[in-house]
């Protein structure tokens, strides 16, 4: 198989391929050990990415719903109003609003991250993997990003004191996204 190196098409829309797209995320557990989780459901698009400084144009949901930690009570814990309170905020939405760097092979994508109706500024370094052509026809673009956040500055504060000092929930997340968007030939 080869990979074409074709710069995307940006004057027509992708589309989040939920089915080879996620979210992984870790958070320190009791102080001494990381707990690992993923995000089974993301959808969204791409527009316009304008390497000359322009906006881009890059909407994602993410149903916390489908959170999963390998670990059922935990993640019944984590959709409860302690944590995500899916009942109440069923999504969590990101919308870009500045692109930097090289989009053929890395850059920072900064914008606004939406958790339980808590916006806050967040950037990612992302890393470009190519765009080819699938045995269908489509246009197929994948990507890498990397970054963190203050759990409790978007209001997910719950936590327990240790008997031995510390807590049982650290507040730094960090988190892994792997996209890949789908482009129909035109």
């Amino acid at each position: 198989m080869t990979q074409a190196t074709m710069a995307p098409d940006t004057t027509t829309g992708w589309q989040i391929d939920p089915a080879h797209s996620g979210i992984d995320f870790s958070v320190r557990h009791l102080m001494i050990s990381t707990v690992r989780g993923r995000f089974g459901s993301i959808a969204g698009r791409v527009g316009s990415i304008d390497a000359n400084g322009g906006a881009p144009r890059v909407e994602v949901t993410i149903d916390p719903s489908t959170i999963t930690t390998s670990n059922d009570q935990r993640d019944k814990h984590l959709r409860s109003a302690d944590f995500f309170d899916v009942e109440r905020y069923p999504t969590m939405t990101f919308t870009a609003s500045e692109v930097e760097g090289d989009l053929d092979q890395t850059f920072t994508l900064t914008g606004d991250l939406t958790i339980r109706d808590v916006t806050k500024p967040i950037s990612f370094e992302v890393e470009a993997h190519g765009v080819t052509v699938d045995p269908w026809g489509n246009r197929r673009a994948g990507y890498s990003a990397r970054g963190k956040l203050s759990r409790s500055a978007y209001g997910l504060t719950w936590n327990q004191m240790l008997e031995a000092g510390g807590v049982t929930v650290g507040d730094e997340v960090k988190f892994t996204i792997d996209v890949a968007l789908t482009q129909p030939m035109a």
